[in-house]
């Protein structure tokens, strides 16, 4: 349910930016021979020509919709090209859509806080632009105004002149809807000259300001948008994200709407309560039934002791707040998308009726998936956490086929393996609670796959052998050369690395006095330390032996343990007494665990754990003093 949110202190310039049927655009950059034609993007599906996803205004003059399908619209229009979207995996591959629109993002972003909503819309915080504008030039001052600013829609201003059975008439514009639009006529120079004095107002109050500024500098994006892509938007200028989302769409294509504060209850008055955002669904439905609102202006009567008692506290707050035109949800600063997403429908007789060809087309999608997760790891450092399945379902029984296929989760493991295989169980989870302990024939119309809550990877985060090693330290255990030891007989082949964080067991004062009369407290100060290390550090056991032995004693010389001793490699020179031994079991590393690390971390360890062989010109057993234990060294 949706929840209030506190409102902004100061004002806020807020634009949503949505591009024109953005999938033909692209379409018609590709191929210029398509520009002005009727034009439509389909989807990869046969039945029937295929589903429109994007409609030109060309396309919609003759009626074509994008609710028809491919044959439906050759019909209405014999003339109209059909766009087929690129197909990879047998299912339409929007990768080319995505890019185009990052070209748009990276323009937008130039000017404030940006937030992708979609491929082909961008929300905008352009509060710290219009207020740097307002004071170094504002427009009250300048001699001339960006000329595609002037062509901005102001709702609530009166400069929209039209004659209608010889009378002229002043429209609001958010009053458009004539019905008899043929003996039209629009001053378009009185239209312009409107809009550039409302924009240049010295008397405004300073929110108008703002939204002017904010009007001037969103033109200048669009048309900066124009000239480096090719592609046209409109937009929507507002206090907040609401109200600019509601606008944008207004007056299409290729214009922009503003919304100044004055204007605000004159426009939602008459607008339809399914129109506002998330109340398209069933709460919209619940106040139609239960309260009888049909319109925003319908749900101002109600008081908001009235809404809580009805929606609770949170939800009944926020309608009365939306109502009124205040929403204090804020731009969030995303360029990238918040979750990736792969689906596929299948209608009538291309249902899945069984587990093979739904593991079949999650086998795709969840490559599909991998393919971009991975691709976002590698070029901006975000992991994704979760993984979600999606279906639509319908059982034999039909009086229980009300019943929805439940969505869901478990932690994503990156791999496109291990992601089809999880995938799959959650389908099986799924379909388990989706058919209970009814044995019935089911099948699957709608099936998608998704990676969320991605997350960005910590700054200074770097390779694992940092946390084993000394800041300093120039020695990798990937490459590090035996035979550059200190040969001991007491020590054999041991390893010494420092780890980075640890915590150093110091003598007290008295401790220090008596250091040289107590020979064990250097004992006990390492037994401390050791102890403290232990409880944060995995044992660490490094096997450097040969890989196979035929004698009993080289099995055991092989299973030995090397221990690894801060202070041989600690570049710094510390003669601390101390000394912070620990170990790993290299037969405890789960290999999956380390190909879900990132490649080059991969890399590392296995060059870690598996190190070159040293070759050892003794032989075990050759002398007699190989059979008797080295003697101890003394403290």
């Amino acid at each position: 349910m949706p929840v209030a949110r506190p409102e902004p202190q100061e004002p806020r310039v807020i634009a949503h930016v949505d591009m024109d049927c953005f999938y033909v655009q692209v379409e018609q950059r590709r191929n210029p021979e398509l520009r002005g034609q009727p034009t439509a993007v389909v989807q990869y599906n046969d039945w029937k020509g295929g589903g429109l996803i994007a409609v030109s205004y060309e396309a919609r003059k003759f009626g074509v919709k994008r609710s028809m399908r491919g044959d439906e619209a050759k019909m209405v229009c014999p003339s109209i090209n059909l766009v087929q979207v690129p197909v990879a995996r047998d299912k339409a591959d929007l990768n080319f859509y995505r890019s185009a629109g990052s070209e748009v993002v990276a323009i937008l972003s130039t000017k404030g806080k940006c937030e992708r909503a979609s491929i082909d819309e961008v929300y905008l915080d352009l509060t710290d632009a219009a207020k740097e504008m307002l004071l170094e030039s504002p427009p009250e001052l300048s001699e001339l105004i960006f000329e595609e600013a002037t062509k901005s829609n102001i709702l609530g201003l009166p400069f929209v002149i039209f004659v209608l059975h010889d009378l002229i008439v002043v429209s609001l514009q958010f009053d458009m809807n004539v019905t008899n639009r043929a003996s039209y006529v629009q001053d378009v120079s009185n239209r312009e000259d409107s809009v550039r004095a409302w924009l240049c107002r010295a008397d405004a109050d300073y929110q108008d300001k703002l939204l002017s500024c904010g009007a001037i500098i969103v033109a200048q994006l669009r048309v900066k948008v124009l000239e480096e892509t090719q592609f046209t938007c409109s937009a929507g200028i507002a206090h907040n994200k609401m109200l600019a989302k509601l606008v944008s769409g207004m007056h299409k294509p290729a214009q922009q709407t503003v919304v100044p504060s004055s204007a605000v209850q004159d426009f939602l008055v008459s607008l339809p309560i399914k129109k506002m955002k998330q109340l398209g669904g069933k709460l919209g439905s619940s106040l139609q039934d239960d309260l009888g609102v049909n319109t925003v202006g319908d749900l101002l009567s109600f008081t908001e002791d009235k809404l809580q008692e009805y929606y609770g506290v949170n939800t009944g707050t926020w309608l009365w707040k939306i109502a009124r035109g205040i929403s204090g949800e804020e731009v969030e600063d995303r360029l990238l998308p918040k979750s990736h997403g792969c689906g596929k429908t299948f209608p009538g007789p291309k249902a899945l009726k069984n587990n093979a060809s739904v593991k079949t087309w999650l086998d795709r999608l969840c490559e599909e998936l991998s393919e971009r997760i991975q691709s976002d790891l590698n070029q901006n450092k975000r992991i994704a956490q979760t993984l979600t399945l999606y279906a639509r379902a319908c059982k034999k029984n039909k009086s229980d086929s009300i019943k929805k296929f439940p969505s869901k989760s478990c932690p994503l493991r990156y791999g496109t393996v291990k992601i089809q295989e999880d995938a799959m169980k959650l389908f099986e989870s799924g379909l388990h609670d989706f058919l209970g302990f009814q044995n019935t024939k089911w099948s699957i119309t709608s099936l998608s796959v998704s990676a969320s809550k991605i997350f960005d990877i910590p700054i200074g985060t770097s390779s694992i052998l940092r946390y084993i090693k000394g800041p300093n330290s120039t020695v990798s255990p990937a490459n590090l050369d035996c035979s550059s030891l200190p040969e001991d007989p007491s020590l054999g082949n041991k390893l010494y690395i420092a780890p980075n964080h640890e915590e150093h067991c110091e003598p007290s004062l008295s401790e220090k006095e008596d250091y040289g009369n107590n020979s064990n407290l250097a004992k006990q100060c390492q037994i401390k330390e050791e102890k403290k290390v232990s409880k944060k550090l995995t044992e660490v056991k490094i096997i450097l032996g040969p890989e196979s032995s035929s004698e009993p004693n080289k099995a055991e010389e092989h299973k030995a343990a090397q221990y690894v001793d801060r202070n041989k490699f600690n570049t710094a020179g510390s003669n601390s007494a101390s000394s912070s031994t620990w170990m790993f079991n290299v037969e405890d590393i789960d290999p999956a665990v380390v190909e879900e690390l990132p490649p080059e971390i991969q890399r590392e360890i296995h060059g870690w754990i598996r190190p070159p062989k040293q070759s050892s010109s003794k032989t075990r057993g050759s002398t007699i003093s190989s059979y008797f234990q080295p003697a101890k060294r003394s403290g």
